[in-house]
């Protein structure tokens, strides 16, 4: 029983990732797009479904993980979450950068701008306070909270920013990977705050 549910997870998981994945890549609108444009939105894919796992290997949710290994592989895809962002913008600064400028200054008439911009500096945040954990004079509890309200900041604004983009994403698995991405952010928040206040 226990090795069907794991399977059952694992497959799920395989699915909410991959389908959005495989659709985006056989989109109509990429024959228009140049290269640098479709990495910069291909990062920004990987990007969004990254933050699938990085809350399921928080609380090392995921079947035949230990808590140290689940830990460490959430290190390391918010590494890769990190760099697939920064490829994002510097794609769009190349193929836009007014538009990126005004994205960054919030001045952009595309409200999906600003989700995004909210959700990359709250990750920028994020990375910062993990580098400098040592060196903040903050106690582990109010750390561990400010990385949660990060952490579901980065979530929403990012969910929202991909939602209200019409692009090379078909339009229901991108929906369905999303709605995946708050829930498990919001399941691993819960849990965890749950667990430390017992």
């Amino acid at each position: 029983m226990q090795q069907l549910r794991a399977i059952a997870i694992w497959t799920a998981l395989v699915i909410a990732l991959a389908v959005p994945i495989y659709l985006a890549a056989h989109s109509p609108l990429l024959a228009w797009r140049e290269p640098v444009y479709i990495v910069a939105g291909f990062a920004g894919i990987a990007a969004l479904a990254l933050l699938l796992l990085q809350p399921l290997l928080a609380i090392a949710a995921l079947p035949g993980t230990t808590i140290t290994g689940s830990r460490q592989l959430h290190r390391l895809t918010g590494i890769a979450l990190l760099i697939a962002v920064v490829i994002h913008i510097a794609g769009l600064w190349i193929t836009s950068p007014y538009d990126v400028i005004d994205a960054l200054l919030f001045s952009s008439p595309t409200p999906f701008s600003v989700w995004g911009v909210i959700a990359m500096w709250a990750l920028f945040a994020s990375a910062m306070m993990v580098i400098w954990r040592r060196r903040i004079s903050i106690t582990p509890r109010h750390w561990r909270l400010l990385h949660k309200i990060l952490a579901l900041t980065i979530a929403a604004g990012t969910v929202t920013h991909a939602l209200l983009i019409e692009g090379t994403m078909e339009s229901t698995s991108k929906a369905v990977l999303c709605v995946c991405v708050i829930g498990a952010t919001v399941f691993a928040l819960a849990k965890t705050t749950f667990r430390t206040s017992k």
